[in-house]
C-alpha cells in the first residue's frame, strides 16, 4: 500500500523553516525543518526542529521533538505556503 508523499520530509535549513512555532509569551521558538510524517495529529509524531529560548542565549538548539510537545502551549505563526496548498 503507497502512501501519500511527504512534502515536509526534506531538511531544511533554519531560515526557511516549514512552520515557525511561538509561545504565547514569545520567549520560545521553534522552527520546523523536517517531518518524519506529515500526519501531525498521529500520537508519536516528531518533527526535527531549531529552537530559540532564554536558556539558548540567542542561537539555536537543534533535535528531534513531538509535535504535540511543539504545538501545546505554542500558536503557529508562519506556514510555508508552498506545503499549506497541499492536502
Amino acid at each position: 500500500m503507497a502512501g501519500k508523499a511527504n512534502p515536509c520530509g526534506k531538511m531544511r535549513p533554519v531560515e526557511k523553516p516549514y512552520e515557525i512555532w511561538t509561545s504565547r509569551d514569545g520567549s520560545w521558538e521553534h522552527r520546523v525543518l523536517k517531518k518524519y510524517q506529515f500526519d501531525d495529529n498521529k500520537p508519536y509524531a516528531h518533527w526535527f526542529v531549531a529552537v530559540k529560548s532564554p536558556f539558548t542565549y540567542g542561537g539555536w538548539e537543534y533535535g528531534d521533538s513531538y509535535a504535540k510537545g511543539v504545538k501545546s502551549g505554542s500558536t503557529r505563526t508562519y506556514v510555508d505556503p508552498t506545503i499549506e496548498a497541499k492536502p
